[in-house]
């Protein structure tokens, strides 16, 4: 069986996202940059699934700039065996990533497809549902735990009023949440294995993608800092203040 799992290169979640001088984008000179969290539980998973005797081949897709590589050989060193690259310095959106994935899942023709259930950059949460449509595979978001068995996959889904079980015949597509895995670190070997698996690079030109943006960003900025609170005296006072000051009650 063989799974493909999407990586995405984001601004690393220990670093302070600030907004560049002229507010017309995010900052992202001498940042630290990695592997979306939920990728890398996605890839976990992946590897997770290798050790089991279920998958026998794991390929690492990115859509991104050049210095994509060096998340998808972190990848390599966690446990996929090859990797893609569809090379592009336009910031994508959900949509054009999806058509990218598409285009790679139709020369791979994967069994399934592990992806976080989204960056932490966008926030969008949209690329997975988005590739599953134009795909046209079943598709579990949120997945909290997958067992794959007789060509199905069953997925317990975290959904507002509790978990959710799912069955899906693959070949399908399943996002990954929090809870679903702890990602293991890669080892220094590891590490050194990765530079010498194979990474195939290509465009969106040569997979014959539109990556038109349908939509304009028009500014960045940081949300406006919060005053400082203050003490009430007695509930009457309380009461004054949240209708009359701050009219959040009527």
């Amino acid at each position: 069986m063989k799974v493909l799992v999407a990586v995405k290169r984001v601004v690393d979640y220990n670093v302070k996202v600030r907004p560049k001088s002229d507010n017309t984008d995010v900052d992202l000179a001498n940042v630290k940059m990695s592997i979306n969290p939920f990728c890398e539980i996605a890839v976990e998973e992946a590897v997770r699934l290798k050790e089991k005797g279920v998958a026998t081949e794991i390929v690492a897709v990115s859509v991104g700039p050049q210095q994509a590589q060096e998340q998808l050989r972190t990848a390599l060193a966690l446990g996929a065996d090859r990797a893609i690259l569809v090379t592009t310095d336009n910031d994508l959106e959900p949509l054009a990533i999806a058509k990218c994935l598409k285009a790679v899942c139709d020369s791979e023709s994967p069994d399934i497809i592990l992806m976080g259930k989204q960056a932490i950059d966008g926030d969008n949460n949209q690329t997975g549902q988005m590739l599953a449509a134009l795909a046209g595979f079943g598709q579990a978001t949120f997945a909290s735990e997958i067992s794959i068995d007789a060509g199905k996959a069953t997925v317990i889904r975290e959904v507002d009023g509790g978990l959710q079980t799912v069955a899906l015949n693959l070949p399908a597509l399943v996002t990954a949440d929090l809870r679903l895995n702890e990602p293991r670190y890669a080892s220094l070997p590891n590490i050194m294995k990765a530079k010498k698996k194979p990474l195939d690079m290509s465009t969106p030109a040569d997979l014959g993608v539109d990556i038109a943006n349908r939509v304009t960003l028009l500014g960045v900025e940081l949300p406006a800092e919060r005053q400082a609170g203050i003490k009430v005296e007695d509930v009457a006072t309380l009461v004054d203040k949240l209708k009359n000051e701050a009219k959040v009650i009527s």
